[in-house]
Protein backbone atom coordinates (compact mmCIF):
# COMPACT_ATOMS: atom_id res chain seq x y z
CA UNK A 1 0.00 0.00 0.00
CA UNK A 2 1.10 3.43 -0.59
CA UNK A 3 -0.62 6.72 0.91
CA UNK A 4 -0.25 9.92 -0.92
CA UNK A 5 -0.85 13.57 0.54
CA UNK A 6 -0.58 16.47 -1.60
CA UNK A 7 -0.69 20.10 -0.38
CA UNK A 8 -0.15 23.35 -2.05
CA UNK A 9 -3.06 24.46 -3.44
CA UNK A 10 -4.58 27.60 -2.87
CA UNK A 11 -6.68 30.61 -4.58
CA UNK A 12 -4.23 32.29 -6.72
CA UNK A 13 -4.66 35.32 -9.89
CA UNK A 14 -3.71 34.95 -13.58
CA UNK A 15 0.48 34.69 -14.12
CA UNK A 16 0.60 33.34 -10.55
CA UNK A 17 2.64 30.54 -9.37
CA UNK A 18 2.21 27.39 -6.97
CA UNK A 19 4.07 24.51 -6.19
CA UNK A 20 2.12 21.21 -5.19
CA UNK A 21 3.74 18.61 -3.17
CA UNK A 22 2.93 14.91 -2.51
CA UNK A 23 4.70 13.27 0.15
CA UNK A 24 4.22 9.21 -0.24
CA UNK A 25 4.49 6.55 2.54
CA UNK A 26 4.32 3.29 2.59
CA UNK A 27 5.50 0.95 -0.34
CA UNK A 28 9.11 1.98 -1.30
CA UNK A 29 8.85 5.33 -3.05
CA UNK A 30 11.87 5.03 -4.70
CA UNK A 31 9.82 1.86 -6.77
CA UNK A 32 6.79 4.13 -7.82
CA UNK A 33 6.60 6.05 -11.52
CA UNK A 34 4.75 9.38 -9.65
CA UNK A 35 1.73 11.64 -11.50
CA UNK A 36 -0.20 14.58 -11.46
CA UNK A 37 -3.96 14.29 -12.74
CA UNK A 38 -6.22 17.35 -11.96
CA UNK A 39 -10.13 17.22 -12.93
CA UNK A 40 -12.07 20.62 -13.61
CA UNK A 41 -15.85 21.02 -12.08
CA UNK A 42 -18.08 19.57 -14.55
CA UNK A 43 -14.92 17.63 -16.31
CA UNK A 44 -13.24 14.43 -16.27
CA UNK A 45 -10.31 13.42 -14.89
CA UNK A 46 -7.10 14.63 -16.56
CA UNK A 47 -3.32 13.39 -17.21
CA UNK A 48 -1.29 15.82 -16.54
CA UNK A 49 2.06 15.20 -15.71
CA UNK A 50 4.59 11.74 -15.03
CA UNK A 51 7.86 11.35 -13.77
CA UNK A 52 9.80 7.60 -13.27
CA UNK A 53 11.24 5.76 -10.24
CA UNK A 54 14.61 7.35 -10.95
CA UNK A 55 13.78 10.99 -12.52
CA UNK A 56 15.21 10.27 -15.14
CA UNK A 57 12.26 10.46 -17.31
CA UNK A 58 9.35 13.11 -17.36
CA UNK A 59 6.36 13.78 -19.42
CA UNK A 60 4.43 16.69 -18.91
CA UNK A 61 0.99 17.13 -21.12
CA UNK A 62 1.22 19.70 -24.15
CA UNK A 63 -1.20 21.75 -22.65
CA UNK A 64 0.99 22.84 -19.99
CA UNK A 65 3.96 22.25 -21.38
CA UNK A 66 6.78 25.01 -20.46
CA UNK A 67 4.43 26.34 -17.24
CA UNK A 68 4.45 22.93 -15.43
CA UNK A 69 7.85 21.07 -14.39
CA UNK A 70 7.31 17.94 -12.18
CA UNK A 71 10.37 16.63 -10.21
CA UNK A 72 10.50 14.35 -7.43
CA UNK A 73 13.30 13.78 -4.17
CA UNK A 74 13.12 10.41 -3.76
CA UNK A 75 14.91 11.01 -0.04
CA UNK A 76 12.24 12.79 1.00
CA UNK A 77 9.80 10.38 -0.44
CA UNK A 78 7.93 13.75 -2.36
CA UNK A 79 6.58 14.32 -5.68
CA UNK A 80 6.46 18.16 -7.05
CA UNK A 81 4.66 19.94 -9.46
CA UNK A 82 5.52 23.24 -9.86
CA UNK A 83 3.08 25.45 -11.77
CA UNK A 84 3.84 28.66 -13.23
CA UNK A 85 2.15 31.32 -15.42
CA UNK A 86 -1.41 29.75 -13.72
CA UNK A 87 -4.50 30.62 -16.08
CA UNK A 88 -7.96 30.51 -15.39
CA UNK A 89 -8.52 27.04 -17.17
CA UNK A 90 -5.96 25.07 -14.85
CA UNK A 91 -8.81 25.67 -11.47
CA UNK A 92 -9.08 22.22 -10.69
CA UNK A 93 -8.38 19.63 -8.43
CA UNK A 94 -5.16 18.15 -8.60
CA UNK A 95 -4.54 14.64 -7.64
CA UNK A 96 -0.93 12.84 -6.97
CA UNK A 97 -0.93 9.15 -8.27
CA UNK A 98 1.67 6.31 -8.24
CA UNK A 99 2.51 3.20 -10.01
CA UNK A 100 4.70 0.31 -9.94
CA UNK A 101 7.72 1.08 -12.05
CA UNK A 102 7.76 -0.01 -15.06
CA UNK A 103 3.89 -0.62 -15.84
CA UNK A 104 3.95 1.19 -19.33
CA UNK A 105 5.03 4.18 -20.99
CA UNK A 106 5.33 7.64 -18.90
CA UNK A 107 3.28 9.63 -21.14
CA UNK A 108 0.36 7.17 -21.00
CA UNK A 109 -1.29 8.27 -17.90
CA UNK A 110 -2.70 4.89 -17.09
CA UNK A 111 -1.51 1.85 -14.62
CA UNK A 112 -1.68 4.00 -11.81
CA UNK A 113 -3.47 2.15 -8.58
CA UNK A 114 -3.08 4.88 -5.43
CA UNK A 115 -4.49 8.16 -5.63
CA UNK A 116 -4.06 11.09 -2.70
CA UNK A 117 -7.00 12.73 -2.02
CA UNK A 118 -6.48 15.76 -3.62
CA UNK A 119 -5.85 19.47 -3.56
CA UNK A 120 -7.78 22.41 -4.72
CA UNK A 121 -6.35 24.94 -7.26
CA UNK A 122 -8.42 27.98 -8.00
CA UNK A 123 -6.99 30.84 -10.54
CA UNK A 124 -8.75 34.09 -10.77
CA UNK A 125 -8.92 36.36 -13.55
Amino acid sequence: QVQLVESGGGLVRTADSLRLSCAASGRTFSSMDMGWFRQAPGKGREFVAAISWSGRSTYVKDSVKGRFTISRDNAKNTVYLQMNSLKPEDTAVYYCAARVAGTGYLQSGFGYEYWGQGTQVTVSS
